[in-house]
């Protein structure tokens, strides 16, 4: 009886097991394709333009002559000498001289900032993720100057081309800019600001330099067949590198590369976690796609270590 006991709750044990792997492998076979776009970013650009054109030519002639008369005295006789002289002279000139400021809206994509997001969801999802098409700018534009300088020559005012936009990402689905994916993942950079910073430490002569970056951007979770939005939010990344200089005066470059990992780690964390959070509540499919039980995605270091804020370095410069 006791074998008998043992022998069905080892074959419960296998049937679970068996149904969690089967459960596991149907959830990846089945499990939607997304794609991570890099980060949509649209800037105010102001440039200064001059265009001109300008011909000149010139030609210069001369001729000299001279005359006078002498005379010596009543008994004496005289004489007289004439001459001629001339001069010509011609120039041409034409020039157009056209200078001003223009300004425009640069769109472009924000790289490197979007690969931890990607580590995040393959580790705490069984989604599948596609690789899209970079943002098509459209044909290389003339310059402002450029445009100016055919006006004038031509006198027909330039043709405005319509630029594609970054942040229309229907228009881009239409483009097949994500072909493949069930799901687009489409973030738009609202702010980011670099900072640095000197203080003084007060009653010592050293100070502490910080070094910072913070990013902000909007992320939609959009349905490539229907436009739905599964999820929408806005996440945010920083990063910062402190040094303490042993005098105050003393100058130390910041780690720029730090700064930026850090941001982005913290930037994959924050978008994770709202993802999975909001998915819960809007789409019970992909809510199951989330590995439920599981702690959220931590950077990690060397070693399989959890990476932690790094103390402030202190720098001392010998002179």
């Amino acid at each position: 009886m006791q074998r008998r006991t043992t022998l069905n709750a080892a074959l419960s044990v296998l049937t679970a097991t068996a149904l969690a792997w089967g459960a596991s492998a149907h959830a990846q076979n089945a499990a939607p394709r997304i794609a991570v776009t890099d980060l949509a970013y649209a800037q105010q650009v102001s440039e200064y333009f001059m265009a001109g054109q300008y011909q000149r030519s010139s030609q210069m002639s001369a001729q000299g002559s001279q005359g006078g008369g002498y005379s010596h005295g009543p008994y004496g006789g005289s004489g007289s000498y004439s001459g001629q002289q001339s001069m010509q002279a011609s120039e041409q000139a034409s020039g157009t001289y056209v200078a001003g400021r223009y300004s425009y809206i640069e769109m472009r994509e924000l790289g490197g900032y979007t690969n931890d997001i990607k580590g995040a969801i393959l580790q705490g999802t069984y989604f599948k993720l596609v690789q899209g098409r970079g943002f098509d700018a459209g044909a290389p534009q003339n310059s402002k100057a450029e445009q100016v300088l055919n006006q004038v020559q031509g006198g027909k005012m330039a043709k405005p081309v319509r630029q594609n936009d970054v942040t229309n990402v229907i228009a881009r689905l239409k483009k097949g800019e994500f072909k493949g994916a069930d799901y687009v993942l489409f973030g738009v950079v609202s702010s980011i600001d670099f900072t640095d910073a000197l203080s003084p430490l007060q009653g010592t002569s050293s100070a502490t330099r910080q070094y910072g970056l913070q990013l902000l951007a909007d992320f939609s979770l959009i349905d490539t067949k229907t436009y739905e939005i599964k999820a929408a939010f806005s996440a945010q990344g920083e990063g910062n590198d402190t040094k303490i200089l042993s005098n105050r005066g003393d100058i130390a470059p910041p780690n720029r590369s730090k700064v930026m990992k850090e941001t982005s780690l913290s930037l994959a964390q924050d978008v994770y976690q709202q993802l999975a959070g909001q998915l819960g509540y809007t789409d019970a499919k992909l809510s199951r796609g989330v590995r439920r039980g599981q702690p959220m995605p931590m950077p990690m270091q060397q070693g399989g270590e959890p990476m932690r804020e790094a103390p402030p370095e202190q720098v001392i410069i010998l002179k």
